[in-house]
């Protein structure tokens, strides 16, 4: 298990921050990587299409800035996550300009796809999939993909539902190359767990969203603090795909959060809500079971530098024991 040369030597602890769905944003990106963990954005995040232009020359120019003022300790690469989904009628465009701009490492969701593959590989970059199960994963890994992200039960937004210890042990049964766990990872013990079980890094979501850069409510940020591992729904309803979800904002749109009904999985609607009235990127929000580790609203940088000393203290107690 190594890391991929662009992310060595340019980390403060092994950590990517997870692409978050409209709360993602330049501000969060690149505080991330100032801080050294990998910042992403959904390339969707980024509407019209020319926002996306946009938010690349800012990400890159800021970035760019910072390690010529720093070549000592340059920051984190950043990422761009691709719905690879036949609802999504940018992706190529979306690919097109991610390569005209070099971005470092993609992100590939919801299928994968050699020509999003070979697009970003000719523009020297890194592409990591996120999966569900092990199946998932060949398939991805078949078609070009550089690494896999285990997504485990407890992430939040979008999940699986297999013990981290499970999924990332049959993955490593026939795959040695780039791998990371996601899944109720919100300390930097947590981080380190996830390395002793065989994965590269950790993939961070819930965390980020409670911080001062991401473009979320203030009533998410807060109910994620105020909430634990018991307010989090599992569900299909909202997109046609299961995934977590804070209670209280069920509970606000009007629902019985222990009574919902299934959704159509054969109509995937991002963002709708589905048939409840309720606009799934605003009104339902999104969150893993990691949250009771949260207790404030901090910058990113102050996020990762707790995260720091949470990894740095669990290695050293793993050490004396």
């Amino acid at each position: 298990m190594s890391l991929p040369p662009l992310l060595q030597n340019r980390l403060s602890i092994p950590v990517i921050g997870s692409p978050l769905f409209i709360i993602s944003n330049p501000e969060l990106v690149i505080a991330q990587c100032k801080a050294g963990v990998v910042g992403s954005f959904p390339a969707l995040n980024a509407r019209p299409i020319e926002v996306l232009e946009e938010w690349l020359i800012q990400i890159t120019e800021e970035l760019d800035a910072y390690n010529l003022a720093n070549p000592d300790k340059p920051a984190a690469p950043f990422a761009v996550n691709q719905i690879v989904h036949k609802s999504n009628n940018r992706l190529m465009q979306d690919v097109e300009l991610c390569a005209k701009y070099k971005v470092p490492i993609t992100i590939t969701s919801l299928g994968a796809v050699e020509a999003v593959n070979d697009a970003m590989h000719a523009a020297g970059g890194i592409v990591i999939h996120d999966v569900i199960n092990n199946r998932f994963a060949k398939k991805a890994i078949e078609k070009g993909a550089d690494g896999v992200i285990a997504v485990a039960t407890g992430a939040g937004g979008h999940a699986g539902v297999l013990n981290p210890i499970a999924l990332i042990q049959e993955i490593r049964e026939w795959f040695d190359g780039f791998v990371l766990l996601g899944g109720s990872i919100a300390t930097g013990d947590a981080v380190l767990a996830a390395q002793a079980m065989g994965a590269d890094m950790g993939y961070i979501g819930s965390a980020f969203i409670a911080t001062k850069e991401a473009n979320a409510s203030d009533g998410y940020k807060n109910g994620i603090v105020d909430c634990n591992a018991d307010d989090i729904v599992y569900t299909n309803l909202f997109t046609g795909i299961h995934g977590n979800y804070l209670k209280p904002s069920i509970e606000a749109a009007g629902m019985d959060p222990n009574n919902l009904p299934e959704s159509d999985a054969t109509k995937m609607n991002f963002g709708s809500g589905g048939n409840t009235g309720a606009k799934a990127w605003k009104d339902i929000w999104g969150c893993g079971q990691g949250i009771s580790a949260v207790k404030e609203v901090p910058t990113a940088g102050e996020l990762v530098e707790r995260l720091v000393r949470e990894y740095d203290a669990a290695k050293a107690r793993v050490l004396a024991s």
